[in-house]
C-alpha cells in the first residue's frame, strides 16, 4: 500500500511538473526560458546542472558513483512552432514551420508572436479569407503555409502598421498548448512530446537526489533543445558514458500495440533498430518492475539518441516513453503511462 501511495505521489508530481513546462513557450530555437526553469528545478534538488553552449541542460544525478559504464538519459524541451517568414501588405503574417508543425493541425489556434525586443503580441492562425459566408472554397482549400496566415490582435492593415509594432521576419510564433488534465487521468495538450518525459526525468532526478533511488551506475540527464530539428542529442556526451536512452513519447496508432496508459519500448524506428541487448534489458526491467509496457516499431520517428550516434559517439542506445496519441497534434497521454514509465526507469536503474 505504501509503494502504491508513493507512486501516486510521484505521478502527481510528474503531472504538475509537466503542466509547468507546458506553460512555457519553447519552439526549437527559443528555449532559454524553459531551460532556465529546468536549471532551477535541478538546483532546488541540490544538484549542479550546467547549461550547454547549445542551450540544453546537463546534470549528473549521482557523481559519487563510478564514472565508467555511465548511463545518459535524454529528453527534449523544444517543441514545434513557427517563424514569421513574411509580413503581407495587408498586415497579416506568413509563417514557416519550426520542426514538424503541420499547418492543417494548427488551424484556428491562438498564437503568441515574440518580437526581438521581448514584447509579445497575440493572434490567430487562420486560413486566408477564413469566413465561410464569404469564401465558397473554404472547405476544399488545402491547408498549407502558403494558404494560411496569422491575424494579429492589433489594429493593423498594412505591413508598415505591423513593423511599427516591432514585429519582423524571423520572429518566433508559439502555438497555445491548451493543456487539460481530466478527472479520469488523461493529460491533453500540444507538446506532450516531449515535455511530459522531461517532467518524468525531473521527477526521477528528485528521487535520486533525495536518496530514495540509488542507481548502481553513474547517471546523467541531458535535457536537449534542438530535437525537433534533428540535432538535439548530437553533442555533450559526458566522459565515461557507454549507454544512452531517449525518454520521449511512445507512439500510439494503427498497427501499434501501445496505448496511452502504457510505457512504450521502441525496437525500431525510421532510423533503424535500437541496440538489441538494450531493448532486451528494458523489456526485462519492465517485467521486473511491474510496468505495463508494449514493444513497438515506429514507422515515422527519429530520436535524440540517434542523433547522438550519428554524431559519432560509440554507445549502446534505446528509446522509451509514455504512450502519446495524436503525435505532433493535440496530443493525449494518461497518468498511468507516466507511472509505468517511472516504474520501468526505476527498475532499469536498480
Amino acid at each position: 500500500m505504501e509503494v502504491e501511495r508513493n507512486m501516486e505521489q510521484r505521478t502527481n508530481s510528474c503531472v504538475r511538473r509537466a503542466v509547468e513546462l507546458l506553460a512555457i513557450d519553447s519552439p526549437s530555437g527559443y528555449t532559454r526560458q524553459a531551460a532556465e526553469h529546468v536549471m532551477g528545478a535541478y538546483e532546488a534538488m541540490g544538484l549542479r546542472p550546467e547549461m550547454t553552449r547549445k542551450g540544453g541542460v546537463m546534470v549528473c544525478l549521482n557523481p559519487e558513483a563510478p564514472a565508467e559504464d555511465g548511463l545518459l538519459l535524454e529528453a527534449h524541451l523544444d517543441t514545434l512552432g513557427a517563424m514569421v517568414s513574411e509580413i503581407s501588405g495587408s498586415g497579416r503574417l506568413h509563417l514557416t514551420s519550426l520542426g514538424g508543425m503541420q499547418p492543417n493541425n494548427g488551424e484556428a489556434e491562438n498564437v503568441r508572436i515574440v518580437t526581438r525586443s521581448g514584447k509579445i503580441y497575440t493572434g490567430t492562425f487562420q486560413l486566408k479569407n477564413a469566413s465561410t459566408h464569404v469564401n465558397g472554397e473554404y472547405a476544399s482549400t488545402k491547408r498549407e503555409y502558403k494558404t494560411m496566415e496569422v491575424v494579429i490582435d492589433e489594429e493593423v492593415s498594412s505591413r508598415e502598421d505591423v513593423e511599427k509594432l516591432g514585429i519582423m521576419t524571423g520572429d518566433v510564433v508559439c502555438f497555445d498548448p491548451r493543456t487539460v488534465v481530466t478527472p479520469s487521468g488523461y493529460i491533453k495538450s500540444r507538446f506532450l512530446d516531449d515535455k511530459l518525459s522531461a517532467a518524468i526525468l525531473l521527477e526521477l532526478a528528485a528521487q535520486v537526489a533525495s536518496g530514495e533511488i540509488k542507481p548502481k551506475r553513474r547517471v546523467w540527464e541531458h535535457i536537449t533543445v534542438f530535437e525537433e530539428v534533428g540535432h538535439g542529442g548530437s553533442a555533450s556526451v559526458p566522459e565515461g558514458v557507454t549507454e544512452a536512452l531517449s525518454v520521449d513519447m511512445g507512439c500510439v496508432g494503427d498497427g501499434l500495440s501501445c496505448d496511452e496508459r502504457q510505457v512504450s519500448i521502441c525496437a525500431k524506428d525510421s532510423g533503424g533498430p535500437y541496440h538489441y541487448e538494450v531493448v532486451s534489458a528494458l523489456i526485462e526491467a519492465a517485467r521486473r518492475g511491474g510496468a505495463d509496457f508494449a514493444v513497438d516499431v515506429y514507422p515515422y520517428y527519429g530520436s535524440d539518441v540517434e542523433a547522438t550516434l550519428r554524431a559519432g559517439y560509440d554507445l549502446r542506445h534505446g528509446l522509451i516513453g509514455p504512450g502519446v496519441y495524436a503525435s505532433h497534434g493535440y496530443e493525449r497521454s494518461h497518468r498511468k503511462g507516466v507511472c509505468n514509465t517511472l516504474l520501468l526507469l526505476d527498475a532499469y536503474l536498480a
